[in-house]
């Protein structure tokens, strides 16, 4: 439910993509109804957030929460993974529902918001995740315009499981095309890591660092631009997901150059694990097994780079959570059988800040472009989120650019026994956060109420 208070922001930094201001924000009935300095005389609740930053709530528009994947499922559900979404300063994400051969994409699509409903706290999209392909699912495509999804997913990796035809891409990409939708890619060379994975397994070559690689840099890059062609082909628009290095962030920026619709993501992992800890002391190499996996750190400066000069345009997580002990050593005698992914759904805005904004790689505006108002853009929800415009949903995060945190499982919210950023300083980090203007977090309390949080039914993509 919107709050049905008025609340007035007074005396803080009012951060858009566009830039940044001094001023007071006023909440009414859940909803921004205006800007500006010396406004909302007679408020009801007034919150002093001088020295602070006003950002619009986050929007991570890659999870997977209560996924089945290698045998077990990922850790945090639409409650646990919504309360850490809040604590890090993020409101709304979109999760992915994954079709299971023989089924519709309508029946996946219910089965995901039987996992949400009575649990969601932050408020909530779906994509959907074609694996099946068939003539009865292509015709069925279109018709989840109506169900408020307006992206699919589909994999060029996962032999024999989820891995697309050229064919199939080609064909959904002009369905998707026609129908106002945006085609997502996991783009890695199936056909080349099927082979190698068999001769690690022939050679013996079973430890955690042999998940990376069997699947090189060389695959992503390879399968990036072959995506991106196939997209130009169609005529449609792509997005890359989870791109992870240089050979793929330069087939994105050719294609950009050209004034191609192509689109593409990074995760914060990619920036600050690298390929060097796969190789650590006995089975902790498996806490960084996620495909793609973590590359070498001469890739870090390419992706900074990539997210300052807008090659690439969203920073999502992958939020993929498996406990190291008693899921990951699943695999603990075979890589291939190590659950893939990673926590990150709590972290995301604080180290892409840090690193960031702190070490001078882009300003405020910028992070926020990144991290909310671009997600929502080209995912159909602007500016409805991702803004702090009148009109727009009070969905906002108060942060203090001088508090300093210090990362670690044992203080964060996600249901995991691991940190990806166990021990990482940070300063910048959300003090209060609002969802349609109800507070969720205030310090380290939360406020949140299980089953307040709203499905979201997108329209279609703005390009950025």
């Amino acid at each position: 439910m919107a709050s049905e208070r008025k609340i007035l922001f007074r005396g803080g930094i009012i951060v858009n993509a566009g830039g940044a201001y001094e001023g007071d924000l006023l909440v009414e009935n859940g909803k921004i109804s205006d800007t500006g300095r010396n406004i909302g005389q007679g408020a009801g609740e007034v919150v002093d957030v001088s020295g602070k930053f006003l950002f619009p709530g986050g929007i991570d528009v890659h999870t997977h929460l209560d996924l089945p994947f290698g045998g077990t499922v990922s850790n945090d559900d639409f409650f646990t993974g919504h309360m850490a979404a809040a604590f890090g300063g993020t409101t709304s994400h979109i999760d992915f529902a994954i079709q299971t051969p023989g089924e519709t994409l309508t029946e996946a699509v219910d089965r995901w918001h039987e996992k949400a409903d009575g649990k969601a706290v932050i408020d909530y999209g779906f994509h959907l995740a074609v694996t099946d392909f068939n003539d009865a699912v292509l015709a069925e495509l279109p018709t989840m315009r109506k169900r408020g999804i307006t992206s699919l997913k589909v994999f060029m990796a996962y032999k024999g499981l989820f891995q697309v035809s050229d064919e199939d891409l080609f064909q959904t990409l002009r369905i998707a095309r026609d129908s106002g939708m945006l085609v997502m890619v996991h783009a890695e060379n199936g056909d080349v890591i099927d082979v190698l994975v068999r001769e690690a397994h022939e050679k013996g070559n079973l430890a955690p660092k042999y998940h990376a690689l069997t699947r090189p840099p060389e695959a992503e890059g390879e399968a990036t631009g072959r995506a991106i062609a196939v997209a130009e082909m169609a005529g449609a628009p792509i997005y890359i997901v989870h791109l992870t290095c240089a050979l793929a962030l330069n087939q994105v920026r050719r294609a950009r150059s050209r004034g191609l619709p192509a689109y593409a993501e990074t995760c914060p992992q990619y920036l600050y694990k690298r390929f060097e800890d796969y190789e650590l002391r006995g089975f902790e190499g498996a806490k960084v097994v996620m495909s793609p996996p973590i590359r070498s750190a001469d890739n870090w400066p390419h992706l900074w780079q990539g997210l300052a000069d807008d090659t690439l345009q969203v920073v999502s997580t992958d939020h993929c959570p498996f406990c190291f002990d008693g899921q990951k050593d699943l695999g603990k005698d075979d890589f291939s059988k190590i659950p893939n992914g990673a926590p990150g759904i709590e972290d995301r805005m604080m180290v892409m800040y840090h690193g960031g904004v702190n070490e001078g790689r882009y300003d405020v505006s910028r992070f926020v472009e990144i991290t909310s108002a671009n997600p929502a853009k080209l995912f159909g929800l602007f500016p409805r989120k991702g803004a702090l415009l009148p009109g727009s949903d009070a969905d906002i995060v108060v942060w203090d650019p001088e508090k300093e945190k210090t990362i670690s499982a044992k203080t964060h919210h996600m249901n995991v026994d691991y940190s990806l950023y166990e021990g990482m300083k940070v300063k910048g980090v959300p003090v209060r956060v609002y969802r349609r203007g109800e507070l969720l977090v205030d310090g380290d309390t939360f406020h949140g109420e299980k089953g307040s949080g709203v499905y979201l039914e997108r329209g279609v993509f703005t390009p950025v």
